[in-house]
């Protein structure tokens, strides 16, 4: 269908042929607790942060929460006036204009699919830990670091999500019910037996649980404050993966801005029970099993498994590896919809606007994100493992980006109705400007950071970060492509094909 001969809705959008209703509160909720993928998340994010903050981490992770609740309401607001599965790139051109808008559909697609690939990455090498602790044979696990075992392993993983994917949201949901399912359970299952272990006095290092470990005051340093506000970029990261789905989801104007609010803070509940239980358990030195110490901290998970749970401990490897599957596969939909937009308003070659006549899925747009996905790891792969890895790191500004757009064009768009209600004051202006505020603080700290040829890796290109570079990189390439689609399809960044507009009621 292409925006000549969609029904065009009051709000000046239009729907783009995706099946409408197959989602549900619920089916959304577990998508988006699966895009964030809590298990495999915070396996890696835990050990780093414990060793800024210490048993502050509960704290942080309560100052992370707050820019992701704040924008989450500003996608809420955004969603009920203008429910459309172009998310960030249709509510910022409706708000700011084609050009801006455009950028912040960049951001979004270029984070979510180089996110894929990183996903594949990480399911590969938890595929192969798996194998090796059931066969009882540690060097099974070292076949993930063969680049041509890993990269096959990486594009069939690719190719199974991708195929899902393609297929109706009700495949995905049903999969994904269980996959959530059982992540979510082994994490709590694993938490609880810390505490456990912990009351029993059989614990590695006990800690006893204060009230001070959830004080954000407690935190003595910037720099750990800024941790913690890095730290919330990437272990909430997905949640609006919700809002992209509304097209598709019954009750599209409330349900997915509910969706997306139960999300965040299912997963802030589920991350604080886990963080104060291991640190309970483990505690923050440095000795084996201690969440300081450096030899586990790239994988907290994996190093107390075997010490809380015994013989379930492969139960933890499997949530992990579930984890990143699952998230591997609900990611594809953030950056398939948005293309979908793109194309349907012009922004994109109209190939993108194709949805499949039997699945009434965006799937020209899916392949596209498999492809570009599988390429960028394959070669980076090769290339340089610390290249890959720094690319992840970058995409964290590319998030700020677009997130932050997306806040502030919740402000812009209803700034004729701030003043009519408490509710609009809040909602539509101190909410989502807070937070746009705090996430543009947090890109252009990094943006800064990133220039020290130590930041992440250490790598560095002629003494400049190689993070910083490779965020460069990203942004100028959307702009080259940008000027490139503003030669060959001008109707859109006229504002022929999606115009500006605000609130007025």
């Amino acid at each position: 269908m292409t925006t000549a001969t969609a029904a065009v809705e009051p709000s000046g959008l239009s729907k783009k042929g995706l099946s409408a209703g197959s989602v549900g509160l619920i089916g959304a909720i577990v998508i988006g607790i699966s895009c964030i993928a809590p298990a495999y998340t915070l396996t890696a994010a835990l050990g780093p942060t414990v060793s800024e903050v210490g048993v502050q981490v509960p704290a942080i992770i309560l100052v992370g929460f707050i820019p992701m609740l704040l924008v989450a309401f500003g996608y809420r607001e955004l969603n009920t006036r203008m429910p459309d599965s172009g998310t960030s790139f249709t509510w910022a051109t409706r708000a700011f204009g084609p050009w801006i808008g455009w950028m912040a559909g960049w951001g979004l697609v270029a984070a979510t699919i180089l996110v894929l690939s990183n996903l594949a990455g990480i399911a590969v090498d938890f595929l192969f830990l798996l194998i090796s602790q059931v066969a009882g044979n540690p060097d099974i696990a070292d076949l993930a670091a063969n680049p041509f075992v890993n990269v096959a392993v990486c594009l069939l993983f690719v190719l199974g999500a991708t195929w899902i994917s393609y297929r109706d949201m009700r495949t995905t949901q049903k999969l994904q019910y269980w996959l959530v399912g059982f992540q979510v359970a082994v994490l709590v299952l694993f938490s609880v037996a810390a505490l456990v272990e912990v009351a029993n006095g059989s614990a590695f290092d006990a800690t006893p649980i204060e009230l001070s470990w959830f004080n954000p005051f407690a935190v003595d340093s910037f720099s750990a404050f800024a941790a913690g506000l890095s730290l919330s970029i990437f272990i909430f990261w997905g949640w609006d993966v919700t809002l992209t789905m509304n097209e598709e989801t019954r009750g599209s104007e409330k349900t997915p801005g509910r969706a997306a609010t139960i999300t965040v803070v299912t997963i802030v509940v589920l991350y604080l029970l886990i963080a104060v239980s291991l640190i309970a358990y483990a505690g923050v030195g440095d000795g084996e099993y201690g969440l300081g110490n450096p030899e586990i901290q790239d994988n907290v998970f994996f190093h107390l498994a075997g010490p809380i749970l015994g013989p379930l401990a492969v139960l933890v490897s499997l949530a992990v590896l579930t984890s990143s599957a699952s998230s591997l596969q609900s990611t594809f939909v953030s950056p398939a919809r948005t293309l979908l937009a793109m194309g349907h308003y012009g922004a994109l070659p109209e190939q993108f606007a194709r949805v499949s006549p039997r699945f009434f899925t965006p799937g020209y747009a899916t392949i596209v994100s498999a492809i570009v996905a599988s390429v960028f790891y394959a070669v980076m792969r090769f290339v340089s493992e610390n290249v890959l890895w720094d690319t992840i790191t970058a995409l964290g500004m590319m998030i700020c980006f677009y997130y932050g757009i997306t806040a502030f064009a919740c402000v812009w768009f209803f700034r004729k109705v701030w003043w009519r209600s408490v509710r609009n004051v809040c909602f539509t202006l101190l909410f989502p400007l807070v937070g746009g505020v705090i996430l543009a603080v947090l890109f252009f700290t990094t943006l800064i950071d990133s220039m020290d040829p130590e930041y992440g890796s250490g790598s560095h290109v002629f003494g400049v970060g190689l993070v910083f570079v490779l965020g460069m990189v990203v942004l100028l390439t959307g702009v080259v492509v940008m000027l490139v689609q503003w030669r060959r399809r001008p109707a859109f960044f006229r504002g022929e094909t999606l115009s500006r507009a605000a609130a007025a009621e």
